[in-house]
């Protein structure tokens, strides 16, 4: 009777110690899980901000351009103006 109160007493523990370690790899998997939905929602944060750093991007190279097709304008008519100019006081 002895042996079997051992055995059974030897089954129970390797049975809780198969459940610690069924419950450790459970608490894992949990633990990846979370830190994929984590990643996850970073990488969504990081495609929104990559889309609007990219419309932000565009909004301000046009606006560079613009100045810089007012500056050419701007520059030409000073050219026209001093030319203007010279030749008034060449008369």
């Amino acid at each position: 009777m002895i042996s079997t109160e051992k055995s059974v007493k030897s089954a129970l523990e390797s049975l809780r110690g198969a459940l610690d370690q069924l419950e450790n790899a459970v608490d894992r998997q949990v633990e990846n899980g979370h830190n994929a939905e984590q990643a996850e929602a970073e990488l969504t944060r990081m495609l929104e901000d990559r889309s609007r750093l990219a419309q932000e991007l565009d909004a301000a190279e046009h606006r560079g351009n613009r100045l810089e097709e007012a500056n050419r304008e701007v520059s030409r008519r000073l050219v026209t103006a001093m030319e203007t100019i010279r030749a008034v006081l060449d008369r």
